[in-house]
């Protein structure tokens, strides 16, 4: 399990190449070109629009560059928060950036925001089928904790075909 961190340990974790900053309407724009290169079925902008006036926690980790104001977005993630809980709806990092350790930052970035809120529990649901997913939650310290049927759809999008989904979850 993690250690407990300060308020500031995600962020030391990243280095000065990146940044994670609350995510504002106006980076709807580049939220969906990720969002559209990394799945079959991407979020709607209806979706991301929804999260933002519910006021969900959306967080979107940018890569900085040569100028202060040079942000280039490179992931996010969108957590719902409930009684004990932040239940993850999306945690996405661009194809061009992953596999360097980026969804792990935003992950202790989202438990560190969960402790500071006196949550135990961080919840999600992640396709059947992504095993890369799965491993990622799992080596993070997530469990596997049950099976949503029919939950994601799978196919050309209109097709009726859907996948299953596995429920997991971390105390934390």
């Amino acid at each position: 399990m993690h250690s407990v961190m300060d308020k500031e340990a995600p962020r030391k974790m990243l280095s000065l190449d990146f940044k994670i900053h609350p995510l504002v309407p106006n980076n709807l724009d580049a939220l969906l070109l990720i969002e559209s290169c990394s799945y079959s079925h991407p979020w709607t902008r209806t979706n991301f629009m929804d999260s933002f006036a519910a006021g969900y926690l959306m967080q979107g980790l940018f890569k900085t560059g040569p100028l202060c104001e040079d942000l280039e977005l490179v992931g996010y993630y969108v957590a719902m928060k409930g009684v004990d809980e932040y239940h993850l709806l999306n945690l996405t990092v661009s194809p061009s950036f992953q596999r360097r350790g980026l969804a792990k930052c935003m992950l202790n970035v989202l438990q560190n925001a969960a402790k500071l809120a006196h949550l135990n529990w961080i919840w999600l649901e992640v396709r059947e089928s992504n095993r890369t997913a799965i491993a990622l939650y799992t080596a993070y310290g997530f469990s596997k904790t049950g099976e949503r049927k029919n939950y994601y759809p799978l196919g050309k999008l209109g097709s009726n075909l859907r996948e299953n989904a596995v429920l997991m979850s971390m105390n934390i």
